[in-house]
């Protein structure tokens, strides 16, 4: 599988994400995706030191989304807009050696968490999801709304709830990592709560605060 590298996740299974693609290495790894099963798997790369190698092989951490081209644009001067669709989790086996031909990093891969879901049994996370959401003042963000007509679409697998919910109102990076390692669903779902409810009570902290009577120009930080 191809490797598409950056500092942070900016992929879950299920996310949509917009790509520029203008570096040589990753234009000639989208020509051969397009010409093959139309697949990539975003990377995550470990520690700090990839600003001085970036161009180079950097190390990487072991868990990848697979994301498959969903649309994509050519321009004029040989660039790419891509729109990238998430579709599984995945832990990198090994990496493969560089070759004169190929200007990418390539892996072998294999699935985290691939076997079936139990829906019924994630019923409880839905509902709770709901009560967050309604009940509490997590409803005053701006996702909230949006986020739980999916909630209550029971036509939508709780499963999928969930990763809207991970890569919608969830943005702390190290957290997104171990959404994307662990197959589990069960411990995804321990996870999400646990960074909801601490969303929760910075809101509900910056309420007491009662920002609408500061003057014009002040922030709660």
């Amino acid at each position: 599988m191809p490797l598409f590298a950056l500092d942070t996740v900016t992929l879950l299974p299920q996310q949509a994400l917009k790509l520029h693609i203008f570096e040589p290495r990753y234009r000639q790894m989208l020509e051969h995706v397009l010409d093959g099963s139309g697949q990539f798997a975003m990377a995550v790369f470990s520690g700090s030191g990839w600003k001085q190698n970036y161009h180079g092989r950097p190390a990487i951490r072991p868990a990848v989304c697979v994301g498959h081209v969903i649309e994509h644009q050519k321009l004029a001067d040989g660039t790419y807009h891509v729109l990238l669709q998430g579709v599984c989790r995945a832990r990198i086996i090994y990496e493969l050696p560089p070759s004169v031909d190929t200007l990418y990093r390539q892996a072998m891969i294999e699935p985290i968490g691939g076997d079936e879901i139990d829906q019924e049994q994630l019923q409880p996370v839905r509902e709770r999801l709901e009560e967050l959401l309604t009940g509490t003042s997590l409803s005053q963000l701006r996702a909230a709304r949006p986020v739980l007509q999916f909630v209550r679409n029971e036509e939508v697998p709780t499963s999928v709830v969930m990763e809207l919910v991970s890569f919608t109102l969830l943005n702390d990076r190290e957290l997104r990592y171990k959404l994307l390692e662990e197959g589990d669903p069960s411990t995804r779902a321990t996870l999400i709560f646990g960074e909801l409810l601490s969303l929760r009570t910075l809101i509900d902290r910056a309420r007491h605060q009662h920002p609408e009577l500061w003057p014009k120009g002040c922030s709660w930080n």
